[in-house]
């Protein structure tokens, strides 16, 4: 713990009641959504403004305490998990929306700002803010700039990077760095923005947020295609895609996936179906109708049993609720839920899925797969208990296969989820010595007593 002294520092800065030394309170914040081995930080302290934020991170920088910046801990690969314990920073009273700019097309947003409040403060002024994660209801935009966040509508809207026109953060010795503009065209400097983008906060922690808004869709059509064989769905993502044919979703899930969403929610969906591809294409109302009516014959043309479209909204946001439930509702079956995100060009998607279901047989696992199949972003989940020893080692066995067969495809480790923790031992595989080295070189410079977040993306 750290003395009675530098913890009354803290307390001077951002108050006694914003510093959380409880045992209850430090284990709190100990763990995220990877399936990691907790680590219990030596206290977790809340600035509430800019002022304390760089004063908090100067004061750790000058005592060498490691510092773990948090938003909700929702991320999969370990990267709030305080790994050499220290401090971990919540940002989650940093939570204001600054400014929306109807006119410019622009917010500005602290970093504890939740991903889905900001959604919806956007849409009340007619604009469109399209990166969507999983975990919006509860993620925040510190967090999902971090990892560079993703969603259902990446496929044709992109990711959270290409909506970050700016970060302004404060550097290890407190001191804020600028970066970015609120204009569309902005090469002032070296892009630093861009390095905060999926930096995980090893490179900094982030003070404001500068996103980018998009006019909305004028219309919008979804459709549920049913498949008696997975192949054939996912062959079908792949001709949509061949086609030239971009819908905002195109999503998949697998007949395990499938009735243990359908067990959960009670949304109706098919569960003697073998998959089913949840699809959604927006747009002007003449272009969505000619692209509803090319994806169903696409689909049929591939061996689709059924295409069902939405009748309305509520329809609509049926099928959509029932896809951001696939993760909580396979998370039920079994203790432990191990989540990943290989990810593959799109025309891989037909082998990376036949590739997961031989691993699953291989390695005796239950794998339910769902996910971003139009992206080529799949999330073969395992669902196991890991206190079992023997069947663990099977599913790290299954995992460095997947990863393998993923990278053998020309795909990536991580579509959306970061490296963290979790998958930091793979890197090199994807990556090479030298990338390593580079970044390490960077790090150093940046953080020369290594403080940021120590442990994540690249070790050390």
């Amino acid at each position: 713990m750290p003395s009675d002294a530098l913890t009354k520092e803290f307390q001077a800065i951002v108050g006694k009641e914003n510093v959380l030394e409880s045992e209850a309170d430090r284990h709190s914040y100990s763990y995220d959504s990877a399936v990691l081995d907790p680590v219990v930080p030596e206290l977790a302290v809340r600035p509430t403004t800019s002022e304390e934020l760089g004063k908090v991170v100067r004061l750790c920088n000058q005592h060498g305490l490691p510092l773990t910046p948090r938003g909700s801990g929702t991320n999969l690969s370990g990267g709030t998990i305080p790994a050499q314990g220290g401090i971990v920073l919540l940002t989650n009273a940093l939570n204001k929306i600054v400014e929306i700019n109807e006119e410019d097309l622009y917010a500005v947003v602290q970093p504890g700002v939740v991903t889905a409040t900001f959604a919806n403060e956007v849409a009340k002024r007619g604009l469109f803010y399209p990166p969507d994660p999983g975990s919006q209801a509860v993620s925040t935009l510190g967090g999902n700039v971090a990892e560079n966040a993703g969603g259902l509508r990446g496929l044709k809207y992109g990711v959270t990077k290409d909506y970050v026109m700016g970060v302004d953060f404060f550097d290890v010795n407190g001191e804020l760095v600028k970066s970015g503009s609120r204009t569309v065209k902005c090469v002032t400097g070296l892009n630093l923005s861009a390095l905060q983008v999926a930096s995980e906060g090893t490179m900094g922690v982030f003070n404001e947020i500068i996103l980018k808004l998009v006019p909305p869709p004028a219309a919008n059509k979804a459709m549920m295609a049913i498949f008696d064989d997975i192949d054939k769905a996912s062959e079908t993502v792949a001709s949509i895609i061949a086609h030239h044919i971009v819908p905002c979703t195109l999503e998949l899930l697998d007949n395990a996936t499938i009735n243990y969403v359908e067990d959960f929610t009670k949304a109706g969906l098919p569960t003697s179906a073998q998959a089913i591809l949840l699809i959604e294409v927006d747009g002007h109302a003449a272009q969505v109708a000619e692209e509803a009516e090319k994806v169903v014959e696409l689909c049929k043309k591939a061996g689709a049993v059924e295409v069902k479209a939405a009748k309305d909204e509520a329809e609509r946001n049926k099928l959509w609720e029932a896809r951001r439930a696939a993760l909580p509702a396979l998370a039920r079956a079994k203790p432990t839920t191990v989540l990943e995100d290989a990810t593959v060009p799109r025309s891989q998607i037909p082998a990376m899925i036949r590739a997961i279901n031989e691993i699953g047989k291989k390695y005796r696992l239950d794998i339910g797969t769902f996910g971003h199949a139009g992206d080529g972003n799949l999330h073969p989940t395992i669902l196991c208990d890991k206190r079992d020893k023997e069947e663990f080692h099977r599913v790290e066995e299954a995992v460095d296969e997947i990863f393998d067969v993923a990278l053998s495809l020309k795909g990536t480790l991580s579509g959306e989820h970061g490296i963290g923790l979790a998958k930091s031992k793979w890197l090199e595989k994807e990556t090479s010595p030298a990338t390593i080295a580079y970044a390490k070189a960077l790090k150093a410079a940046i953080d020369p007593k290594g403080i940021l977040n120590p442990g994540k993306i690249i070790g050390g």
